[in-house]
């Protein structure tokens, strides 16, 4: 770490002490009925609260059963099926939209979802100076925490920060959604500059183009790409934008602003949580645990040589050691992730034209596959799927977007939702989130520091 040093030694020393105390046998869990993640002992989440914004629905209970389904997501109830094949038979770009349905509650009409793209492009725009001095001067060589820093520096620059209304939240929302992704792509070229000795771009931005367009347009040194690119992205953003309260980061979000901080705190501590493995970070985990299985499989059309790396994998024989195969399984969904499959569908012609038909199918074959290894070595019948993390990588790696970039899109994405999030809580809850941890340290007398 940069700055003062400490002694190996000292620090180990220092490690062996905490350890002494500070084990927990997770057999008590069970014993005070402590539900670890806030979930159920079916693996249900503990309710914690109501919403308008969102359902996910991969699951219904039969009789006191949990039966598997095949999933649904709908934002403000309307199917995000039809909201991703409207804009795909239409050739429309749909992030807006739905950046518009999450915030407000309706679908817009043409005039209204025209007028909120426009506030949107005029709100992209970073203050003065702001890139040179928070982003340039201080490049991070992670983007999500650069991002993170960069929202919460946002506030010095709101003289109406703390301004505790509707309007004012909505107001800052607006803006912020619009800036994620100047913010994220700015933060790329400065990491690349400072940390990669590789050229940067710092292009201008484009008041005409989509969110979709302008990441590609910013991101790219030619600033080229088709409308085809440019859909499957926008695709990707409406994908990604919404998935419930009770997701890590978005209950982040709702739990800070229950406290009464602000907005900048709020959105990035939400940040923070996304990028963890276990959550957002997790698209870059499938991607390097494909990768491993492109070089370890010889006979990718081979299911038994795909089953046994599977296995491998399982066993922590491979991949990263945790016996995790990454993109498959979720907390809700059982039969199917409609995310997943969204992706899948809308990823197959771009493999065509990108020459990577091969790898989509092997992708495929391992979304195949790897449930029936789980069945094999798990022996528990619990039924698995591919989630989006499974294909969004993939995805991404055709549009020729950096691995850096998997997770920050993400959070760029989930920013509306995150944003309806807050102000739902904001308007409806006026209690701090205050779950209660179950002590079991038995009272100790105080022992004067000349008798330890």
């Amino acid at each position: 770490m940069a700055g003062g040093f400490v002694k190996k030694e000292s620090l180990n020393t220092l490690f062996e002490e905490f350890k002494k105390y500070n084990y927990i046998d997770p057999a008590l869990n069970e014993k005070y009925d402590v539900k670890r993640g806030l979930r159920n002992s079916d693996g249900t989440g503990v309710l914690a609260g109501l919403t308008q914004i969102c359902n996910v629905h991969g699951y219904v209970i039969n009789e006191g059963e949990k039966q598997p389904v095949d999933g649904e997501l709908t934002f403000r109830g309307v199917n995000i099926r039809d909201l991703v094949s409207a804009c795909n038979e239409e050739q429309r770009f749909g992030y807006e939209e739905v950046a518009y349905l999450l915030l407000f509650g309706s679908l817009p009409d043409k005039k209204q979802l025209e007028f909120f793209k426009m506030v949107l492009s005029q709100a992209r725009t970073l203050p003065t100076d702001f890139i040179q001095d928070m982003v340039i001067k201080a490049p991070s060589k992670d983007i999500m925490n650069k991002m993170g820093r960069s929202i919460l520096a946002l506030y010095s620059y709101d003289d109406f920060a703390d301004e505790n209304t509707l309007e004012g939240e909505l107001k800052k929302a607006l803006y912020i959604i619009a800036r994620m992704p100047v913010i994220m792509v700015n933060s790329y070229q400065a990491k690349i500059g400072h940390y990669d000795n590789a050229s940067t771009y710092y292009h201008p931005l484009r008041p005409e183009e989509s969110m979709a367009e302008s990441i590609l347009s910013t991101l790219r040194p030619t600033r080229e790409y088709t409308k085809d690119e440019a859909l499957l992205l926008d695709t990707c953003l409406m994908l990604h934008a919404e998935h419930g309260g009770g997701n890590n980061s978005t209950f982040v979000c709702r739990a800070l602003t229950s406290s009464g901080t602000d907005a900048y705190s709020a959105y990035s501590g939400a940040i923070g949580s996304l990028k963890g493995f276990r959550h957002g970070g997790a698209n870059i985990k499938v991607v390097q645990m494909f990768e491993e299985i492109k070089r370890g499989v010889k006979h990718w059309e081979s299911d038994e040589e795909v089953k046994d790396f599977l296995r491998q994998i399982m066993d922590k024989k491979k991949g990263d050691g945790t016996g995790l195969i990454y993109g498959m399984g979720h907390a809700v969904y059982t039969l199917s992730d409609p995310r997943a499959v969204i992706l899948r569908d809308s990823a197959q012609k771009l493999a065509e034209k990108e020459g990577m038909l091969d790898e989509f199918e092997l992708l495929k074959s391992v979304e195949r596959l790897a449930p029936e290894v789980f069945l094999e070595k798990k022996g528990d019948g619990k039924v698995v799927s591919a989630n989006v993390d499974f294909y969004s990588g993939f995805v991404y790696r055709m549009l020729k977007i950096p691995v850096e970039l998997y997770t920050p899109l993400f959070a760029v994405s989930r920013m509306s939702g995150w944003c309806a999030h807050r102000i739902e809580e904001f308007m409806t809850c006026s209690r701090i989130i205050r779950p209660a941890y179950k002590s079991i340290v038995k009272k100790k007398l105080y022992t004067p520091i000349s008798e330890r």
